[in-house]
């Protein structure tokens, strides 16, 4: 009987990931690692986007968050170079990434494009974007219906070859997207598999931004953790203990994707 009882927990555990998926790849889901990239990406000689990252006209916030961000290096396996007409998806008041990309493509000949509202304007005629660069949004759009729209008119917008570059809160794989995005959290699956179903081919992967310490268990979601370091909400309060353990974790675990428009598509 013991054989017969593993084998059944076994088929029910490999079964669960697709049956908790929103959208649930057609094929089977990848590994966590696989034949794509996962490495550190070799990084080139951009004098250009050092001097943007070192910048001190950045704010002396966002430089702080570098090492846990790693912006030179996220932006070198995304495939940044010079003169690119780089489009970013909600940039938000805070601007992180819109600080390092807008001087630089102000230096190199390049274009910046913050989007907002991707389904109305994408800022840039079709077919002509080389970079959309969307950052911490999946969880949002997930919960509302926006995302298959949204990649639509990202792939509408990028030029055959052009990249998406993606960074987001990993939740663990094969869970519910829907019980888990209010937290902050997706899976690395459904991003996969909804940028796959707009036509996007997934190029590479990296591990750039993971954090291990990051077990996802907070009180008050991602928004628990550094930058936004939320303390009390629903007559919930950290004790002084407690927020000093989740500053300690750092920033999120995160996936840092890199999808590109197959060359033959229009």
């Amino acid at each position: 009987m013991r054989p017969l009882v593993l084998a059944a927990l076994l088929a029910s555990a490999l079964a669960a990931p697709a049956l908790a998926q929103t959208a649930p790849p057609q094929s089977a889901p990848l590994p966590h690692r696989q034949g794509l990239s996962m490495e550190m990406p070799t990084m080139g000689e951009d004098a250009a986007l050092q001097a943007a990252v070192a910048s001190t006209t950045r704010p002396e916030a966002d430089r702080a968050r570098d090492s846990q961000r790693h912006p030179f290096e996220t932006l070198t396996f995304w495939g940044l170079q010079p003169g690119l007409t780089v489009v970013e998806i909600e940039p938000g008041r805070a601007g992180w990434w819109r600080n390092i990309l807008e001087p630089y493509a102000a230096a190199t000949g390049g274009r910046y494009v913050p989007v907002s509202k991707p389904t109305e304007s994408m800022g840039v005629a079709d077919g002509s974007a080389d970079m959309v660069v969307v950052a911490r949004a999946f969880h949002n759009w997930s919960r509302d219906g926006r995302a298959e729209p949204y990649l639509a008119a990202f792939f509408k917008a990028l030029k055959p070859g052009g990249v998406l570059a993606v960074e987001q809160h990993r939740s663990v794989d094969g869970l519910n997207v829907a019980d888990v995005a209010p937290t902050g959290y997706v899976p690395e699956s459904y991003v996969i598999h909804a940028a796959r179903s707009a036509g996007f081919e997934l190029e590479a992967r990296s591990e750039l931004n993971a954090n291990a310490r990051d077990d996802r268990d907070h009180p008050f979601g991602v928004w628990t953790l550094p930058p936004t370091r939320t303390s009390e909400r629903n007559g919930r309060t950290l004790t002084a203990e407690e927020r000093a353990g989740f500053d300690a974790i750092g920033e999120s675990d995160r996936m840092t994707l890199r999808f590109r428009k197959p060359e033959a598509a229009n």
